[in-house]
């Protein structure tokens, strides 16, 4: 089976990389600088292992890639769409970019391959591709992605299960194929369902998320500890170990409020009026400033303050900037007239509009003569810092961890304020 991968940012270059060990694969994408540094075996952003995966492929002769679409897809038994869907900062997904691309390649396609579509769009996008391509009998079929930045490759390679949705026969045994080396547990639907599965899968931790949040605030107000609250909750069997219920930050990064969105703009273009998904956006938007607020709280009628941001990126294990809650928390603590300083560990290149941030290569250069520290992105490293130096470093003995990621590594210093949602202390 001969595989092309349309797209090669965070989702293509693993589908790509993995589906390599398994068949042959050619990615495809039209950024002629993405493609230079993929075929040295270098991915454009970090994933742990990913570097190593691409040039295992490459070396088996097995993956290979191109700005070439008429060599790419001529001999492909399937076309798989891994394009990541770029959204605004409306967290609406600009899906006409990605079938623009679609478009480009499927004339270049042997008459009836399957495309296979795992990108983040829409529900009815299959069917409306089906329309649009009907004389040539080319088939299209949805498995949503589910990879995670950080421990993507794992997520891919041992997924819990497979949500696949096609139409015929045929299509289904192209798939079984496909993702036999992957997983045996596939859950086979229409398209519809499919593409719907997905929005409905990240609305609901989205709604996770914006619940515990609420009770976080609530619980900082009446003495309550969310943490405490959070052991109830996951304790009980109609919920579990693994539920969205963590007291933290809002969800940033796109991607749960992509299909937030999505759900919105579906209920408005079908005429039925939804009460409860527009909530998590409103409650979510809200939350993102709470942060801010502690800070400003803390720093009233102060000006001249130093804040130290420990992380930037989106999450740990990656050197993406893109959808940084870091990155909004540092754009608003410039606007307020702060001094915002940063440390990471994976030193991410700032662009030129972050050039207001004082990027210090150690946490402890960083944390001196600082008035406070943030906590931003769980890097475990942060985990093993000397945080008796660090605080003693501080101006002002203040700690913001929003997630209490810090919880058991600063617990009992003396004279430090520590905030974090949901508790008093």
């Amino acid at each position: 089976m001969k595989i092309a991968v349309l797209g090669l940012w965070h989702l293509g270059c693993v589908t790509a990389a993995c589906t390599a060990r398994h068949f042959d694969v050619v990615g495809i994408d039209f950024d002629p600088d993405a493609v230079a540094n993929l075929q040295k075996g270098k991915a454009p952003l970090f994933e742990p292992g990913l570097d190593v995966l691409l040039q295992a492929g490459l070396a088996s002769g097995r993956l290979s890639f191109t700005t070439d679409i008429k060599t790419a897809c001529a001999k492909a038994d399937v076309l798989w769409v891994a394009r990541d869907t770029p959204v605004d900062d409306e967290d609406r997904a600009d899906v006409e970019s990605v079938l623009n691309d679609v478009r480009r390649c499927i004339p270049m396609l042997p008459k009836g391959t399957l495309v296979l579509l795992s990108s983040q769009l829409p529900v009815g996008t299959c069917r409306r591709l089906e329309k649009e391509f009907s004389e040539p009998g080319y088939r299209f079929a949805c498995s949503p992605e589910n990879l995670r930045l950080g421990d993507a490759i794992a997520r891919f390679e041992n997924p819990d299960r497979i949500v696949a949705g096609c139409r015929d026969a045929k299509a289904r045994a192209e798939l079984e194929t496909l993702f036999r080396p992957f997983s045996s547990q596939i859950i086979w639907m229409r398209p519809e369902s499919a593409e719907m599965t997905k929005h409905a899968i990240n609305a609901f931790l989205a709604l996770s998320v914006t619940f515990i949040n609420e009770v976080a605030r609530l619980c900082e107000v009446t003495g309550a500890d969310a943490k405490e609250v959070e052991q109830g909750l996951k304790s009980e069997r109609r919920i579990g170990p693994g539920a969205y219920l963590s007291p933290s930050g809002a969800f940033a990064g796109g991607t749960l409020a992509r299909d937030v969105v999505t759900f919105i703009d579906l209920g408005e273009k079908y005429g039925e009026s939804l009460e409860v998904i527009p909530a998590i956006k409103r409650s979510n938007d809200r939350h993102r400033l709470w942060a801010l607020q502690q800070i400003k709280k803390a720093f009233a009628g102060k000006t001249g303050r130093r804040i130290l941001l420990l992380g930037l990126t989106y999450k740990p294990g990656t050197n993406t900037l893109r959808r940084s809650a870091a990155v909004e928390l540092a754009r608003s603590l410039n606007a307020a007239g702060f001094d915002v300083r940063a440390c990471d560990p994976s030193n991410p290149p700032l662009p030129a509009d972050l050039a207001f941030i004082q990027f210090k290569a150690s946490a402890a250069e960083a944390a001196r003569d600082a008035d406070a520290i943030v906590v931003c992105t769980a890097w475990p490293d942060f985990l093993k810092l000397d945080w008796p130096d660090l605080i003693a470093r501080l101006r002002q003995p203040l700690v913001v961890d929003v997630g209490r990621f810090l919880d058991k590594s600063i617990a009992g210093l003396p004279n430090l304020r520590y905030l974090t949602i949901g508790s008093l202390s």
